[in-house]
């Protein structure tokens, strides 16, 4: 039988990695071990912990629910026999170095960025809201907060929320030039576009029947989320736009959908940190923190 901190760190970090596999190399067991620890605490609580597949798996509501308390559990553990007082407020001071979107920081993440700083005077946070594309390893980024990926198995990632795009336009364009029919018409008509500079890439329109378009000669580009969305308000052309802020537009009539038979996909929210040895104290205290704090208000 498996010793119950133990049991209860391994389901820990295969919560908090979403993946048996990546959560066995941070452990440094095997994936056998990390799948019967979690079978025999399941057997124990008499509770599926995940839901798991050939193709994937999803933590269920048991156990998001045990997971708020395992980490608690082994945070404490770790600072009681791994932390002296001292070096426990040593490390609660320093700075902590975020990225995240633009639009998508300004609206959740500043808001709890300024609750935790008030909470913890002596971190200072440095967030950088950009919608180009950071590479949080090479840029000595303790934190990231993007949508549209899965980062792979150099982080420590936790998927937060679904966000939903819509294909969308303003009423004023709609009923000058019409709407587009089909996926195979929208390069006939005048699109938005986001762009990486990094890349020099366009973000795809990703579409629920696994379909994927990218314009070809867009009308407006921009690296920035917000610039994009003011064309498509202004009847500069059509746009893939997140549901954050579209919805409001279209329950107003202020917008139009298109293609309502070709759903946009949904897209992942994730809240990730690099894997590069022992995190600190401060940076694990502001990860959990965001992932609290968005996982209660993102409504998306």
């Amino acid at each position: 039988m498996q010793n119950k901190l133990e049991m209860l760190r391994i389901f820990y970090t295969v919560a908090e990695s979403r993946n048996f596999k990546d959560a066995a190399i941070l452990l440094g067991i095997s994936p056998q071990a990390v799948t019967r620890a979690v079978k025999e605490l399941e057997q124990q609580r008499g509770e599926i912990l995940f839901y798991r597949s050939t193709r994937q798996m999803k933590i269920t509501a048991d156990g998001e629910r045990l997971a708020q308390y395992a980490r608690q559990a082994v945070n404490a553990i770790d600072g009681l026999l791994m932390v002296k007082p001292q070096q426990k407020s040593d490390e609660m001071r320093g700075t902590v170095r975020l990225t995240v979107s633009s639009v998508f920081g300004r609206k959740f993440i500043i808001p709890a960025l300024t609750q935790f700083s008030l909470s913890y005077p002596n971190i200072v946070v440095d967030c950088t809201l950009t919608d180009t594309h950071s590479d949080v390893i090479d840029e000595r980024i303790d934190i990231g907060i993007r949508f549209g990926f899965l980062p792979n198995n150099r982080y420590v990632a936790r998927e937060l929320a679904k966000i939903h795009f819509f294909s969308v336009g303003a009423p004023e364009l709609v009923n000058k030039i019409g709407i587009p029919k089909n996926i195979d018409e929208l390069d006939s008509f005048p699109l938005t576009a986001l762009i990486d500079h990094k890349t020099g890439r366009y973000w795809p329109w990703n579409f629920k029947d696994t379909r994927s378009f990218t314009p070809s000669n867009p009308r407006f580009i921009t690296d920035d989320v917000e610039a994009e969305f003011q064309a498509v308000l202004d009847g500069v052309g059509f746009g893939h736009i997140p549901s954050f802020l579209a919805q409001p537009y279209l329950n107003s009539g202020r917008l139009v959908q298109i293609l309502e038979d070709n759903a946009s996909s949904s897209w992942g929210l994730y809240l990730y940190r690099p894997q590069r040895g022992p995190t600190s104290l401060r940076i694990r205290t502001l990860f959990d923190y965001l992932a609290e704090f968005l996982s209660q208000k993102c409504s998306l």
